[in-house]
């Protein structure tokens, strides 16, 4: 399966990356674990009041932490964000909009 992946920065940056994944269950699950992982490792702070975190809250932190200089110069960053982000939501368009917190698809 291939994903197109837009992330949105603000008004003058934004950055398109694709990967192409083989989804499984199994690798889902891997790509979900792998988003905790980043939300901790980069120290991200939940976007609600209540304090809940949901996946795409998670991929709108890891996005917004690693931020567009790293994604736009680290191949390795990029390639790993945008398969792990194909892998758990499993489609083939994916808008991260930073400054309208959403995820779109």
């Amino acid at each position: 399966m291939r994903s197109d992946i837009t992330i949105v920065f603000d008004p003058r940056r934004s950055l398109d990356l694709s990967a192409t994944v083989e989804p499984s269950p199994q690798r889902q699950a891997q790509a979900q674990d792998w988003f905790d992982g980043a939300w901790e490792t980069l120290g991200c702070e939940p976007l609600r009041p209540s304090g809940k975190v949901l996946l795409l809250d998670k991929v709108l932190g890891v996005a917004d932490a690693l931020g567009y200089d790293t994604l736009s110069s680290d191949e390795k960053e990029a390639r790993e964000f945008a398969e792990n982000l194909a892998l758990a939501l499993e489609r083939p368009r994916i808008t991260v909009d930073l400054p309208g917190l959403t995820v779109g698809y």
